[in-house]
């Protein structure tokens, strides 16, 4: 829990300094993929930490049983693995950060 919070923390905070980057007039640049890709990384691994914590009652989708939080966190666990796949795949937001980034070769 400790170490998602402090990602959680530097994440943000990395994030405050390039939006106030942007402002100031820089461009994007080709580190945008590499937040998406994090951002969406720590967001799984937040659910997936959750989850964990709640044991059996992650396993509910309805019903009785399950309260309505319960369900809204194991839902909330699915649609972050979707959004690994929209918007530019988890491997395609790695593939630009190898070329734009590490200048990697083909």
């Amino acid at each position: 829990i400790a170490r998602h919070n402090m990602n959680s923390r530097a994440f943000a905070i990395t994030g405050q300094r390039m939006a106030d980057e942007l402002k100031a007039g820089a461009p994007p640049g080709p580190a945008s993929s590499m937040f998406k890709y994090y951002g969406t990384e720590q967001n799984k691994r937040k659910y997936e930490l959750l989850l964990q914590a709640m044991g059996t009652a992650a396993l509910g989708w309805e019903g009785e049983g399950f309260q309505e939080h319960e369900l809204g966190i194991t839902r909330e666990w699915l649609r972050s693995k979707g959004n690994s796949i929209e918007g530019g795949t988890s491997e395609v937001q790695l593939n630009v950060i190898a070329k734009n980034v590490l200048r990697l070769p083909d």
